[in-house]
């Protein structure tokens, strides 16, 4: 994957720009262990069908399917739309972006999904395979609605193919009625892990970020290629930690958190808030932003090359960016949507918990980025060991 340019990110409406270099969220790591690094690479190296279906305000068709994270819509958002527009919607929901790609590559343009969702990175992938729609703005005049620092990419610089849909981070959760001292950053959490919390530890069900973890706790280079860091980091996640983790589980605030059925959790920040209002007892949970460094994703409304209706999917993505419906998705799904003045709006809505939505530029400054290098494999290798050791 080639480097990609930084790109300024707005967390706060008053604050000065904050740089920060793109990264994925779910990166290329996963579906690389799954099935196969070299076949997925080979899969991806050679164009798919030309992008033949097209949008130009005609009549709506009446089904939409949208291939996207796991519970990222605000259920209402979806109904409203069908109520309004016609169209009844499907949802399925993938992993990993490797996952989404995979599936349009092998499905050879008969997938049959309208709108998905990729993370930054894999655009420029995507488009050089003919794997994304062209998007005709023309349908989309809500665009006006979305602040100007999220838009104009590095991965897509004039939002050809893409608009901004959420962008997050990485930190944990723990009980407080099981670890009773305060935990503050990735140290304390692969501490509890090992003590209070052993058995009762979920990871999310990534390589990057079980690694990171390490590497974060230890003031590593994420990226890092040196043979001594990645042997090193090996030994503790594979015969150290692995044996106190209960679950690798990317989407703990669907059950875990509200189940209480562990005690520490890895999570993305939106997951977690939605997690935490979920739980019958949320006080009991507290919410830690990784430090001293952790990460940043992005992701994107896009329609597929492929799309069977491509009308609708255009108008899909017009109505989600409303004002109205970017404040319902953010405080559903618990991540910033890119919205022009949103955090203000947020506030004034007395939406709860919005400190694991909105970040100051201190903490901004502690989300570094990662890349695909010559120590990938290794990565993987030590994601399907630690699985191993843990039973999973």
């Amino acid at each position: 994957m080639a480097e990609q340019n930084p790109v300024r990110i707005l967390a706060h409406r008053n604050a000065a720009p904050i740089l920060v270099r793109e990264l994925s969220r779910r990166r290329f790591l996963s579906f690389a262990a799954a099935a196969g690094g070299a076949a997925f690479l080979a899969a991806c190296a050679s164009p798919g069908a030309k992008a033949e279906p097209a949008a130009t305000g005609g009549t709506l068709e009446d089904k939409l399917s949208i291939y996207s994270w796991g519970d990222y819509d605000a259920p209402e958002v979806l109904t409203d739309f069908t109520s309004e527009f016609g169209p009844k919607i499907t949802v399925d929901a993938f992993g990993s972006n490797e996952e989404l790609i995979s599936k349009l590559v092998a499905a050879k343009g008969t997938g049959g999904y309208d709108i998905i969702v990729p993370t930054g990175a894999f655009i420029p992938q995507m488009v050089q395979n003919n794997l994304l729609l062209k998007l005709n703005k023309d349908l989309i005049p809500n665009l006006e609605h979305m602040d100007a620092a999220f838009l104009g990419r590095s991965w897509d610089p004039t939002n050809e193919y893409s608009i901004c849909k959420a962008w997050g981070t990485t930190g944990f959760v723990y009980d407080k009625t099981v670890i009773t001292r305060e935990l503050k950053d990735w140290n304390d959490f692969l501490d509890a892990a090992q003590n209070e919390a052993s058995g009762k530890v979920s990871v999310l069900d990534d390589p990057a970020e079980i690694t990171g973890m390490y590497y974060w706790a230890n003031g590593i280079d994420w990226n890092t290629t040196d043979t001594a860091d990645i042997d090193a980091c090996e030994d503790f996640i594979v015969n150290t930690l692995a044996p106190n983790i209960a679950a690798f589980d990317s989407y703990p605030g669907s059950s875990a958190i509200p189940q209480g059925t562990q005690a520490l959790v890895q999570v993305w920040n939106g997951d977690a808030r939605q997690g935490i209002l979920n739980s019958p007892d949320p006080d009991k949970w507290q919410w830690v932003l990784g430090s001293p460094t952790t990460e940043l994703w992005m992701d994107n409304w896009a329609i597929s090359a492929s799309a069977p209706h491509p009308e609708a999917a255009h108008a899909f993505i017009d109505y989600v960016l409303t004002p109205e419906n970017a404040l319902r998705e953010l405080d559903y799904i618990g991540y910033h949507t890119g919205a022009k003045d949103i955090q203000a709006t947020a506030e004034g809505e007395d939406l709860e918990m919005l400190d694991l939505v909105f970040f100051t530029p201190e903490q901004l400054d502690t989300m570094v980025d990662g890349e695909v290098n010559e120590a990938q494999q290794r990565t993987v290798d030590i994601w399907n060991k630690a699985k191993a050791a843990a039973g999973a």
